[in-house]
């Protein structure tokens, strides 16, 4: 069994996210990011069963302290408009300071196989869930339309969020990512109402 705790699991796991933004996952083998983590190879199977260990439990990391951050940013919020942005603003300006972290969730995670899109589901299941309970407040408050599908509506929210950050990651242009959440919370309430 993989430990899952402790300095050098953190150490490694940031190596990853720098070794697959810079070489990709399909070319990144576990030597490198146990290089990049001034780990032994053999330490890196410690922690993990493999590199597609690696990435799932990076993700899962991620999004585990994501979400986390985001409640507790969010519970300053009674308003569903103002938690709409919250979130809006949070993932852009979270992703904007660590564009490596973009990478790897917009782009390399997207040419995975089955077994990723398994671990990386259930971490991603629980920001789609924080989103449908402020537009289910939202509705609740007036704000929204009432006869809104809730599932709809999170998915034309995080799509666009999403969106947003692939074409900044990709963009040759660079450009401040966190100024285009008031801009997009725009166009989405608008669609909400």
């Amino acid at each position: 069994m993989a430990k899952r705790i402790g300095e050098k699991y953190q150490v490694i796991l940031e190596a990853a996210v720098k070794t697959f933004a810079r070489t990709g996952y399909h070319r990144t083998r576990v030597a490198d990011i146990a290089h990049e983590a001034g780990v032994a190879d053999g330490t890196v199977y410690i922690y993990f069963k493999n590199k597609e260990d690696v990435l799932i439990s990076l993700f899962q990391d991620l999004m585990i302290r994501f979400v986390d951050e985001l409640q507790n940013e969010l519970v300053q919020y009674q308003d569903a408009n103002e938690k709409l942005i919250a979130i809006i603003n949070y993932h852009l300006t979270t992703l904007a300071n660590k564009p490596d972290q973009a990478k790897v969730t917009q782009i390399e995670l997207r040419q995975i196989d089955q077994t990723i899109n398994d671990g990386i589901s259930k971490p991603l299941m629980s920001y789609f869930q924080l989103i449908e309970e402020v537009i289910d407040e939202g509705k609740e408050q007036n704000l929204y339309r009432q006869n809104l599908n809730t599932r709809t509506a999170r998915k034309v929210i995080f799509g666009a969020i999403d969106e947003v950050v692939t074409c900044w990651v990709m963009s040759n242009k660079p450009y401040d990512l966190s100024t285009l959440s008031e801009p997009v919370f725009d166009m989405l309430v608008r669609g909400l109402r």
